[in-house]
């Protein structure tokens, strides 16, 4: 049987990449790195890194001791840090002969539906290549407003963004813990994750001085994956070929069940290969978030938010659009066409001052996110109104619908977009 060709998204920490003291790049590390992506590519997969460190590079370049908390002089180090890791790992893959791309990321450059996809043709273009694409956040350029906030929700969006079969994110233990294993001797691995929204895990790790993440943001980083379809798995980034072992491992567990069942032997266990190295694996949604739903949650980042009431919360679940009449109040500047956060309330009357139901009837509850067919102000003016009432009320009217069905997206149970 032939293996199936996959995609597999590797996220690598700064403390993966340079030391934390020095700030000296971990060569050891990052041959191993470079040998377990030619290993996948050589097996016919696609690979994508998504690799922190030019701020700690930049760091060790500057003769910097430690990072800064001013932020232009922070992008400035990042500037310079980027040049040198992009060498250092062209220098690295050119050995086995693999070219690599530089791709850097802001939230505005996948803000746009357009450039969203052009990004998707890129990585798959880049693909049918046989290049390696090197994913890093454009921190010379990204500001708060449209940071991702850290690498590994960055490369759970990519991995949604390229339709990953398996998003790694690589931290300094092997799995997830039931509590902290180094000062607590009866803490147990967590090797398999069926439903994240009830895991009890220890998540206490913080991170290195260098970095920004910890192991609770690759909880959430797990939490987006697995919604888009992406398999997660958390393993130890000092010991970069467990990758390798552990898609060969699953990719041989899933011929072996399909062995299995066509030809009816339901013991399962003499098709399974050798156990691989310790990890925590995250099962995949088994209906995954569709591409543009995704990019609504997760690629956007709101500008504001629209109340409405229980009856436009449920026409829009019977895949109505937003109607005027359901909104009931509206907080932010924003305009057509961006990104906003429905929140549903108790209404109470047409009439009411934004604020008022705050403090009326149930918790107000975030359901999802939508692009709006009109600006904020408009918005005011024509709230708890019928759509035909749009063109007195404003003088005009591009659409009945405050947003179209087709750009609204629900949050699931499990799920809970970052910004």
């Amino acid at each position: 049987m032939a293996s199936q060709r996959l995609t597999v998204v590797i996220k690598l920490g700064t403390s993966s990449i340079v030391d934390e003291k020095t700030h000296e790049p971990i060569l050891s590390n990052l041959t191993l790195i470079v040998e377990t992506a030619s290993k996948l590519h050589r097996d016919g997969h696609n690979v994508v890194l998504v690799s922190s460190g030019a701020v700690g590079v930049g760091l060790r370049r500057m003769d910097v001791e430690e990072r800064p908390n001013y932020l232009p002089r922070i992008q400035a180090l990042a500037a310079v840090g980027q040049c040198r890791l992009m060498s250092l790992w062209d220098g690295l893959f050119s050995h086995l002969r693999l070219p690599v791309a530089q791709i850097l990321l802001t939230r505005n450059d996948i803000a746009d539906r357009t450039q969203y996809i052009n990004a998707q043709n890129t990585f798959a273009q880049l693909f049918d290549m046989g290049v390696i694409p090197i994913v890093n956040e454009n921190d010379t350029l990204a500001v708060s407003e449209i940071k991702f906030g850290d690498n590994d929700t960055l490369s759970a969006i990519t991995a949604a963004m390229v339709k990953a079969d398996y998003l790694f994110l690589m931290t300094d233990v092997d799995c997830l813990y039931t509590a902290n294993p180094r000062n607590n001797p009866d803490a147990r691995p967590i090797e398999v994750v069926t439903d994240i929204s009830s895991l009890e895990a220890d998540v206490s790790s913080a991170g290195s001085s260098l970095g920004t993440g910890g192991m609770s943001t690759k909880i959430v980083a797990a939490k987006l994956g697995t919604s888009a379809g992406v398999t997660t798995i958390i393993t130890k980034s000092s010991k970069p070929g467990n990758i390798h072992e552990i898609v060969k491992y699953l990719q041989q567990a899933q011929q072996g069940a399909s062995v299995g069942q066509e030809t009816g032997d339901i013991d399962h266990s003499s098709h399974l290969p050798t156990p691989p190295p310790l990890h925590t694996r995250f099962i995949p949604s088994e209906t995954p978030i569709q591409s543009r739903s995704f990019w609504l949650l997760h690629g956007l980042k709101p500008r504001g938010t629209i109340y409405i009431d229980h009856g436009a919360y449920t026409a829009l679940q019977k895949k109505a659009g937003l109607l005027p009449a359901g909104v009931v109040g509206v907080e932010g500047h924003f305009g057509q066409q961006e990104a906003v956060r429905l929140i549903v309330v108790e209404k109470i009357s047409p009439d009411s001052l934004n604020g008022e139901f705050l403090h009326h009837g149930q918790e107000p509850k975030e359901v999802g996110r939508a692009l709006v067919n009109y600006g904020s102000s408009e918005i005011i003016r024509i709230k708890g109104h019928r759509s035909t009432q749009i063109q007195s009320l404003l003088g005009y009217a591009d659409s009945e619908y405050v947003a179209l069905r087709e750009n609204i997206s629900f949050i699931r149970n499990d799920e809970s977009p970052r910004h």
